[in-house]
């Protein structure tokens, strides 16, 4: 489970403007999908940095638990290396090596976790299979398409089976049929894993989250029907703008 309290983050742009995210407070329950959507801007990657302990908070706290629910949980805000531990994370833009053949950069990412030697070649077995990378295992990262990159990112997500997965546009890149087969793996992983998807695409949310949050200049607002989320996300964005036009 990742619980998120309270969270504010305040920083300049290169543009020297301000930016801050303030007062978020969500959950992600083990064994359900949340989403978590917004335009451009709106502070979505703030808060998945740091939850996956790529920054600090500057005030509240990112709580994570492990199998063990019952075990008292991790601050990320105290200690972010726990994050890589305790979650797998897929970016929006894939960040792998590109000079690197596939079939070095699972055994690569399944030493970084620690994982034995038996467990790293049973582990990497299984992500070949489930994400179908037979074909071009031997295959240097950079020359792979959008799509089979995205394939890899996933894999590595998975390759120490963590509890809590954080999905950055998950289908980014991926074709009909392999949007469709995503959603069901994403649908079997989410019986046992809790999982938090960002996504620009409206209709994914409805297809896979049990809830949902719009993020919005900074702030964060709970999605009062999944079916209604186009209406309720214009709603909210068109009244704050003009709100803000009116200033």
């Amino acid at each position: 489970m990742i619980e998120v309290s309270d969270f504010c983050k305040e920083y300049k742009s290169r543009s020297k403007q301000a930016f801050k995210v303030e007062n978020v407070s969500f959950t992600v329950e083990k064994g359900s999908i949340t989403g978590l959507v917004g335009p451009n801007g709106s502070g979505k990657s703030t808060v998945i940095k740091a939850i996956c302990g790529f920054h600090y908070p500057t005030s509240g706290h990112i709580r994570m638990w492990g199998e063990d629910e019952k075990a008292l949980p991790v601050d990320i805000t105290e200690q972010n290396e726990k994050a890589m531990e305790l979650c797998g994370y897929v970016p929006e833009i894939t960040q792998l090596p590109p000079d690197m053949k596939v079939i070095d950069f699972l055994y690569y990412a399944a030493r970084c976790h620690g994982l034995s030697k038996e467990d790293a070649e049973k582990s990497i077995e299984n992500q070949i299979k489930t994400f179908q990378l037979s074909d071009f295992l031997n295959n240097k990262i950079k020359i792979l398409s959008k799509g089979q990159q995205q394939r890899v990112s996933f894999a590595q997500a998975l390759i120490h089976d963590p509890p809590n997965l954080v999905l950055d546009e998950p289908i980014n890149g991926l074709d009909p049929s392999q949007i469709i087969a995503f959603r069901e793996l994403i649908k079997k992983l989410s019986k046992t894993k809790a999982i938090l998807i960002s996504t620009h695409i409206l209709s994914e949310v409805n297809n896979l989250c049990l809830k949902a949050f719009i993020m919005h200049q900074g702030k964060i607002y709970p999605v009062k029907n999944l079916k209604d989320i186009e209406k309720e996300f214009v709603a909210l964005t068109k009244n704050q703008n003009t709100s803000e036009d009116n200033k």
